[in-house]
C-alpha cells in the first residue's frame, strides 16, 4: 500500500526520527560512562616474609598483619608459621640458629623458586658454619652495604631544629664491655692505652654491668667513648659506635674497618679512628690535649643530623617487602662462605 502524498521530505523525516530514537541511548551510555568513576590501579598484593626461626629466641614477638606498618612498610606481612613454608614470597634464616642447628634447612619442602634470605648482623669471626650452606640462599640481609638487604646499625639523617644541649661531663674516657678476651685487638689496644689515658670500664668484663636504661646516661657523662668492635670487618660499625657514642652525646674513638668506612656512614669530624695515630700514646696524647673548641667541632654534625637506630629484628624484616620489587631474581650464593668472609 502506498502512501498518497508521502514525498521525498516525508521518508527523510521518518529516517530523522528513526536516527534520533537510536541516538539518544547511545547519548545517554556515553554519558553514563563518562559519569562512571575510572577505576585506580590495583593495590600491591601483600607480601608473606616467613621467618624460619627468630634471632636468639624460642619465643617470637607477636606479629600481627599490620607490624610492618608501624615501620612505614605497607603490604607487608612477617609471620614465623611454618605452615605457610608453601605461599611464603620469601623466607628468612637467621644464621646463628643455623649455626648451632637449632633451626633446619627445610630443603625437601621447599617450593621451586621460593626466594630464601640469609640474615646475620654478627661479624665473619663470629659466623661459622657456612661451607656448607652454598648453593642454597638467594638474598643476603645484613650490614654490608653490598648486601641485597642493607640494614645497618644505625644511621644519621637530616633534622631541622636546634640540635639537644649536650651532657655535662665529669671523666674522659669510658668503656663497656662484656666479651673481654686477651686475644681480641681491642683488649691489646685497651691495654697499650690505660698507662696514658684514663679509661673507666663497665660491663660485664669488670663487673660493673649497667642496665638497659643506666648505659646512656652512664657512657654520655664522659668526654670519650672507646667504639671498639670485637673484630675488624668490612662495614662492621655496630650499636657501639652509632647508640654508645653518638646517640649518648660523647666522641666516639674507634676500632673496625678503616676510617674509609666510617665516613661512608658519618662525617669524617664525628670520631677519632685509632688508625690515624702511630701508637697507643699518641692517640692518648692527642684525646687528653684536646682544647674545648676542638673538642666542640665533633659534634657539628649534630646542628644537621640525627641518629638513627635499627636495633629491631622486626623492622630489618620489614625491609625485605621494601627492596623485594628490586630485588635480582634467580640469584644464588654459590659460596656464601668465600662472599662474607672477603
Amino acid at each position: 500500500m502506498s502512501c498518497v502524498g508521502c514525498g521525498p521530505s516525508w521518508r527523510l523525516r521518518g529516517l530523522g526520527a528513526l536516527a534520533g530514537a537510536t541516538l539518544l541511548p547511545a547519548l545517554w551510555l556515553l554519558w553514563l560512562l563518562r559519569a562512571a568513576p575510572v577505576p585506580g590501579p590495583a593495590p600491591p598484593p601483600t607480601l608473606t616474609i616467613l621467618i624460619w626461626h627468630w634471632p636468639f629466641t624460642d619465643q617470637p614477638p607477636e606479629l600481627p598483619r599490620n607490624t610492618c606498618i608501624s615501620y612505614g612498610v605497607a603490604h607487608c606481612h612477617l609471620s614465623t608459621n611454618h605452615s605457610l613454608l608453601a605461599i611464603a614470597d620469601a623466607v628468612v634464616f637467621h644464621h646463628r640458629e643455623l649455626q648451632t642447628q637449632r633451626a633446619r634447612l627445610p630443603l625437601a619442602q621447599r617450593p621451586r623458586g621460593q626466594p630464601w634470605v640469609w640474615a646475620s648482623m654478627e661479624s665473619p669471626s663470629h659466623t661459622h658454619g657456612l661451607g656448607r650452606l652454598g648453593g642454597i640462599f638467594n638474598w643476603v640481609l645484613s650490614y654490608r652495604r653490598d648486601s641485597d638487604i642493607f640494614v645497618p646499625y644505625g644511621r644519621l639523617e637530616p633534622h631541622e631544629g636546634p640540635a639537644p644541649p649536650l651532657p655535662a661531663k665529669k671523666g674522659v674516657a669510658a668503656w663497656v664491655v662484656s666479651n673481654f678476651q686477651e686475644r681480641q685487638r681491642r683488649v691489646h689496644l685497651y691495654r697499650q692505652l690505660v698507662p696514658h689515658l684514663q679509661v673507666d670500664v663497665f660491663g660485664h668484663a669488670n663487673r660493673k654491668p649497667l642496665c638497659a636504661n643506666c648505659l646512656l646516661p652512664t657512657v654520655a657523662r664522659y668526654l670519650f667513648y672507646l667504639s671498639f668492635e670485637n673484630s675488624q670487618h668490612r662495614d662492621y660499625i655496630t650499636e657501639k659506635f652509632w647508640r654508645n657514642a653518638l646517640a649518648a652525646g660523647t666522641v666516639p674513638v674507634v676500632l673496625g674497618p678503616p676510617r674509609a668506612m666510617y665516613e661512608a656512614f658519618a662525617p669524617a669530624d664525628a670520631f677519632v679512628h685509632v688508625d690515624d695515630f702511630g701508637t697507643a700514646q699518641e692517640l692518648a696524647s692527642f684525646l687528653v690535649g684536646m682544647n674545648e673548641s676542638r673538642y666542640q667541632r665533633y659534634f657539628a654534625w649534630r646542628d644537621r643530623l640525627r641518629v638513627r637506630l635499627f636495633g629491631d629484628w622486626r623492622e630489618r624484616f620489614c625491609a625485605i617487602c621494601t627492596q623485594y620489587p628490586r630485588l635480582p631474581r634467580g640469584q644464588v650464593y654459590q659460596d656464601l662462605k668465600g662472599w662474607f668472609q672477603a
